[in-house]
């Protein structure tokens, strides 16, 4: 008797004509996949996803009801944001827009909360606050059409902002718990950074702050931006253990203004907020190319150019 079931086994259970998939999901990007992917934060920034205010930011009569700082003038609010937009491109950076295509909550513009991006793909976040329930819907819309691989979906009593975690070299996560990212959902994207092989640091936001972001940037090799008394002190020695020098903001006025919520173009280059002249000063000295744009208007929404910018898509070559 014939013990190799392969000659009467259909190719569908296994038999003559299967064939296996062997090549990871990493291999997969650029061939099955888009070619989408980010790790390192100051990797040369290649494409991002933004949403331009549409209807929503009009006629809103109580700003903290929907968590902005004050009113805002609908035109000047999006001419900026156009005008972020265009200082990407200038610098060489895709952007793609969300086009939802339906009406969305007014804070829809803030991607990088609706997302969180790792070399093999996007981790979709779940917004902390009921005012953002559900604006992740149009991000797992926008990737999927995009051929963005969806690696999770924050799911349960987990909440989770992608402005809660950033890549401090190509293997280290630095993972933030407090207002906008519980521990289930910290949980559940520490679980799947490190299948992805990643380590992860854990480390919990002082009251008062919103995001990681919020404290912490990184603006090149070995150049760390932080906010004094807010940058939590696992975080100051996982960044010193990996060789990062760690500035602090000289001008808590010029925070308010958001001088730490730049994103990096590149190795030691940024676009930053255009008011912030001692901050700016003092990451010129230390090395770093400012690129400025105007976001005083964008500013009342309560968040700056790192907030609004989804990143999808860093070099992965690594220096």
């Amino acid at each position: 008797m014939n013990s190799d079931f392969k000659g009467v086994l259909a190719s569908a259970y296994g038999g003559e004509g299967w064939s296996p998939r062997t090549q990871t999901l990493g291999q997969e990007l650029g061939v099955l996949w888009g070619d989408w992917g980010a790790g390192l934060e100051w990797a040369t920034l290649q494409a991002v996803l933004l949403h331009r205010p549409g209807p929503e930011i009009e006629g809103l009569i109580d700003p903290g009801a929907v968590q902005m700082l004050g009113s805002i003038d609908p035109g000047l609010f999006r001419r900026q944001h156009d005008a972020l937009a265009a200082a990407y491109r200038r610098a060489g950076v895709e952007v793609y827009y969300l086009n939802p295509g339906e009406p969305v909550p007014p804070n829809n513009l803030f991607c990088a909360d609706l997302l969180f991006m790792t070399p093999q793909g996007a981790i979709l976040a779940r917004p902390a606050s009921t005012v953002r329930a559900g604006e992740e819907r149009y991000v797992a819309r926008r990737l999927a059409a995009l051929d963005v691989p969806i690696l999770l979906s924050v799911h349960g009593n987990g909440v989770f902002e992608g402005a809660d975690a950033i890549w401090i070299d190509e293997n280290t996560v630095l993972l933030a718990t407090g207002l906008r990212t519980n521990e289930e959902g910290a949980e559940q994207v520490d679980w799947v950074l490190r299948n992805l092989g990643a380590e992860v640091v854990r480390v919990d936001l002082p009251y008062g702050s919103m995001h990681l972001m919020g404290v912490l940037r990184l603006a090149g090799p070995g150049i760390a931006v932080g906010y004094p008394g807010r940058l939590p002190h696992r975080a100051v020695c996982a960044l010193r253990e990996r060789g990062y020098r760690v500035l602090w903001v000289p001008d808590l006025e010029e925070t308010g203004r958001m001088a730490l919520n730049f994103v990096a173009l590149g190795p030691s280059k940024i676009l930053m907020a255009s008011n912030c002249p001692r901050a700016q000063a003092m990451y010129e000295a230390a090395g770093i190319e400012c690129v400025t744009v105007e976001i005083d208007e964008l500013v009342k929404a309560a968040g700056g150019i790192g907030c609004l910018t989804g990143v999808l898509k860093r070099d992965q070559v690594y220096g």
